[in-house]
């Protein structure tokens, strides 16, 4: 398995793999699939922050993406939607795209990274509740469900409000 940076032709496999992530019988079309689509069109979107891994013939089998969010009106980073191809999963794919996504984001000077998932899988990369840090979710119904991953660059002095891209509030 290779992690790179996403390549714009790479987009129909990104697009294809996030389906079949996320595809249930009664959602062929996932809202991850859709919100992918919306954000790579959005001043958020950070090609920088775009990677995939790569299975042995150099397929795509999974993708993951940070897009610019804010604490107040701080520069943050949201991630998400992290996808495997369902054929691939619980192999560490999803484990080397998140520490990737997290080396490149740091080494580029972000403070935090913001997401809502399990605390369960994202516990062991360092997220922690976002309410621990003073950062208050989006909705407050996510509870200790949205997280927050500091940073080298991070001060304790980042505090207020996440806001995802506009995307995001579509859903």
């Amino acid at each position: 398995m290779l992690i790179r940076r996403e390549a714009p032709a790479d987009e129909p496999a990104v697009r294809a793999v996030t389906t079949a992530a996320f595809a249930k019988p009664e959602t062929p079309d996932p809202v991850e699939a859709g919100l992918l689509d919306r954000l790579r069109t959005c001043e958020a979107w950070l090609p920088e922050l775009s990677m995939v891994a790569t299975g042995e013939q150099g397929e795509i089998i999974g993708h993951v993406v940070c897009t610019r969010g804010h604490v107040g009106t701080h520069p943050v980073l949201g991630l998400g939607p992290l996808s495997v191809h369902p054929a691939h999963q619980r192999r560490g794919v999803g484990l080397a795209l998140v520490h990737s996504v997290l080396g490149a984001a740091d080494a580029t000077g972000e403070p935090l990274v913001a997401l809502l998932g399990n605390p369960a899988y994202y516990n062991r990369f360092g997220f922690r509740a976002s309410t621990r840090y003073g950062i208050t979710p989006p909705d407050p119904g996510w509870g200790d469900y949205f997280q927050v991953r500091t940073l080298s660059a991070y001060a304790p002095a980042l505090r207020g409000a996440f806001a995802y891209p506009d995307p995001f509030n579509d859903l």
